[in-house]
């Protein structure tokens, strides 16, 4: 029997993972653009609306460390047709309902398919490829899920033009088809092969705690950090995830296996990781915004001019690859990190009179700084990982990506706030309509068409561009002492105890043997 290193299927397989994870990035961010006209054609508040866009981000981060460990045990391909399957169907029935309720509830359900496909997708590469070839596998694989995160727009204006709402769901069905058929046929089986008992306990505290702390940090910025309601919930999150850990240290078979965290190259390669998604979210988080409301593009249009970033991304990541397997992971990481943080800073001097070309190029520069860092950090884990256990160990750092990412919205949300609060005049406009004007640029806008007053419109934009400009500060700095720690501590090349690098991995040597490890189960029934 053929290992699966050596197996003939392999890139056509990792095409197929492609196509799943493509979906779930451009799924990121089209509900956004749909969100004022989900808002006319169903009548709902800003509050709906809200958990529309997070309840597929709670169910993600609260469900992704189960579904990770889930995959080594029962199977990664059985997994990710599950996933796949779930998300095919729930973005069915959104296309076609017609309240609110059962839209936010059918994106809770795509949001547990995502939380299944996201970790065993990456987890499926460590079985798939040997380490000469890896390094390359995981560059195309983070390019289709950061390619599809700039996509969202783009789709989502070209549907909402032509379509109804619910097209940028529809949408998601016949990908989900065929990513489901090209897995089930060219994706060998691949598992734990001496799987732990299931820890039940643990699933439950770590749901119930990353639930917890994410909806707090996602309530933040609406509510305030000093609300009653966000400091109960992010306190709560605490301390159930800290009963979790001491539940995870002490129990014979753990869900995770927390000790992943003594190994330099695990530790720091999963930093890196979540600060690469805090500078790209920040990007996303601002830029889009920008474009519509200050320089007054359409969705589609503001999608298009997202495309430099993307084409950063292309570019950055298979070069990323090439720099590691040359030099070690710690040289891409760091200078990606470095070239995102040039990137930022540059756009920080963005101004009403900037062209647009001026923005092409630091949004490339900054997507080539994404794409160089995040692949190899990315190849640094599952390097550092036994491939036995690649779904818990990736879901690990997918856990702490998507909760880490959800912090950095929500902090850089309420620099941006705050910097637009301060500079926007609403002097001598009714008490409501001010009210709406410091709210957001958006409620501004829409105040001065419809009072008929181009200084609020003035004043608006000037007061978005200095809350942009902080948050590109910050992300600046934010990137570049990243880029400085990860040079100093994360491990160039292999360390001892990584599976690469020839050692066992923690536990039993028979447990963690990648010669056993790397053949799937029989392919007779696949």
């Amino acid at each position: 029997m053929a290992t699966a290193y050596d197996d003939p299927r392999r890139w056509w397989a990792l095409a197929a993972l492609g196509l799943a994870v493509l979906t779930l990035g451009f799924d990121i961010t089209i509900m956004n653009v749909a969100l004022p006209t989900i808002a006319t054609e169903l009548e709902v508040g800003t509050d709906g609306l809200q958990w529309m866009v997070n309840a597929y981000v709670l169910v993600i981060a609260g469900l992704m460390l189960s579904c990770g460990a889930m995959g080594d045990r029962y199977g990664r391909k059985r997994l990710l047709l599950i996933g796949l399957g779930l998300f095919g169907v729930s973005s069915a029935i959104a296309a076609g309902v017609d309240s609110a309720a059962l839209v936010i509830a059918a994106r809770g359900v795509m949001g547990l398919g995502a939380a299944i496909i996201m970790p065993v997708a990456f987890a499926v590469l460590a079985a798939l490829f040997g380490p000469a070839e890896r390094g390359k596998a995981v560059s195309l694989l983070v390019m289709g899920l950061g390619i599809g995160i700039p996509l969202g727009p783009i789709i989502g204006g070209y549907l909402l033009e032509h379509f109804w709402w619910g097209s940028i769901f529809l949408i998601n069905v016949p990908i989900a088809i065929i990513g489901a058929i090209a897995i089930a046929v060219l994706l060998p089986e691949s598992r734990d092969p001496t799987p732990r008992r299931p820890d039940l306990l643990g699933a439950v505290l770590s749901t119930a705690g990353l639930t917890s702390l994410v909806y707090g940090v996602i309530e933040a910025p609406s509510r305030g950090w000093s609300d009653s309601v966000t400091i109960g919930a992010i306190s709560a999150g605490v301390l159930v995830l800290a009963g979790f850990v001491a539940w995870e240290l002490r129990v014979r078979d753990p869900m995770i296996d927390l000790h992943l965290f003594t190994r330099p190259q695990f530790l720091w390669a999963s930093i890196a990781g979540v600060l690469v998604t805090f500078g790209m979210l920040g990007l996303l988080f601002v830029v889009p915004q920008y474009l519509q409301f200050v320089a007054g593009h359409d969705a589609l249009g503001t999608g298009l001019r997202l495309l430099p970033l993307i084409g950063g991304l292309v570019v950055g990541a298979p070069a990323g690859e090439r720099l590691a397997a040359r030099a070690g992971y710690r040289v891409p990481v760091s200078a990606g990190l470095a070239i995102l943080a040039a990137g930022v800073a540059i756009g920080a001097l963005t101004d009403l009179r900037s062209s647009y070309a001026l923005v092409a190029t630091w949004l490339a520069t900054a997507g080539l700084g994404i794409g160089m860092a995040l692949a190899p950090a990315m190849d640094a884990v599952l390097d550092a990982l036994p491939t036995e256990q690649a779904g818990s160990g990736t879901a690990i750092t997918m856990t702490l990506r998507q909760t880490g990412g959800a912090l950095g919205v929500a902090l850089l949300g309420s620099l941006l706030a705050e910097g637009y609060a301060s500079r926007v005049n609403t002097a001598g406009l009714p008490a409501e309509e001010a009210a709406a004007a410091r709210e957001s640029i958006a409620g501004a806008l829409a105040t001065s068409t419809r009072l008929g007053d181009p200084a609020l419109a003035s004043s608006a934009t000037s007061a978005y561009l200095h809350g942009m400009t902080l948050v590109l500060i910050a992300t600046a700095i934010t990137a570049g002492l990243s880029a400085v720690l990860t040079a100093l501590l994360l491990p160039g090349s292999p360390t001892a105890g990584s599976p690469s690098a020839g050692s066992p991995s923690a536990g039993s040597p028979e447990r963690h043997s990648p010669q056993a490890s790397t053949v799937p189960e029989d392919r007779s029934t696949d």
